[in-house]
């Protein structure tokens, strides 16, 4: 048996281990909007991988050890978290293992053009609730006091108590979701990408993937203080039902602009390579 034969075969065999993982990880891309960047993942990496197929003609195919090691350490690791019922340790050891198997099949060289794309996929997983609520309460406490703070210079009189915005005539409360946290891991997961696409300055590099955090915050802001104003003048409906969807969609479109155009400045500033 070749070695592309061997690879289909595995390959297969691979996808047919995950079966039971499927259904819980694509449910939560579809109805847990926190998550829903997951489902692009798999995509975009299929198309950067796709992007090195004359590359990949041309690498020599080997086989690594370490790729043997990774594979069943991650298949042993599977078994158990999926017993246990440990979902992000068995959804991410999809990534690990498919990684085991690229180096074991296909080796070193190959894998060294791929690995982006490979490790690219571990954004697909979802984040833990236990972590998302760790992390969501105090940002929605962020939110709230900036966007109070910001409202009131619109001399809008706006009283703030914890994660409640209130005003003369309604009140808004700024949710889990409004928290500016789903806009952060999709502005991460486009920062990687970006900063994988810019030239091989890792100063750029880095900065680009850490600017993703104010980003999200001054993005979510501008989504809560908006919704602020708009329920002050209209009433809380406005932050109910589609138009707090698309309020979402609208700042998420904002942020993703600016995250665009902080590429191309970057791209275009000159610097040494490292």
């Amino acid at each position: 048996m070749n070695t592309k034969s061997k690879l289909i075969v595995l390959l297969i065999l691979w996808a047919v281990a995950f079966i039971p993982v499927y259904p819980s990880l694509i449910s939560t891309w579809l109805y847990h909007s926190n998550n829903s960047h997951g489902i692009l993942v798999p995509l975009i990496s299929a198309f950067l991988t796709w992007q090195k197929r004359n590359q990949l003609q041309q690498a020599p195919v080997s086989n690594s050890h370490w790729g043997v090691v990774i594979l069943v350490s991650t298949m042993v690791l599977y078994i158990l978290s999926y017993a246990g019922a440990v979902a992000v340790v068995s959804r991410s050891m999809i990534v690990f293992s498919l990684i085991g198997l690229v180096l074991f099949i296909l080796g070193e060289s190959i894998f060294s053009i791929i690995k982006f794309p490979l490790f690219y996929l571990i954004f697909m997983v979802p984040v833990p609730t236990s972590i998302y609520k760790l992390v969501a309460f105090p940002l929605q406490l962020f939110a709230t006091k900036i966007s109070a703070f910001i409202i009131q210079v619109f001399s809008i009189a706006a009283y703030r108590e914890g994660n409640m915005l209130y005003f003369a005539q309604t009140q808004l409360e700024v949710a889990e979701a409004c928290s500016g946290l789903r806009s952060m891991m999709a502005f991460f997961m486009l920062s990687f990408l970006f900063a994988y696409m810019m030239d091989k300055n890792w100063k750029k590099r880095i900065f680009i993937i850490f600017s993703a955090i104010p980003l999200a915050l001054f993005a979510n802001i501008v989504r809560v203080t908006g919704t602020g104003i708009l329920a002050h003048l209209y009433g809380d409906q406005v932050a109910r039902g589609f138009l707090h969807e698309f309020s979402g969609l609208a700042v998420f479109a904002f942020g993703f602009i600016l995250l665009s155009l902080e590429y191309f400045v970057l791209n275009k500033i000159k610097g040494k390579r490292y």
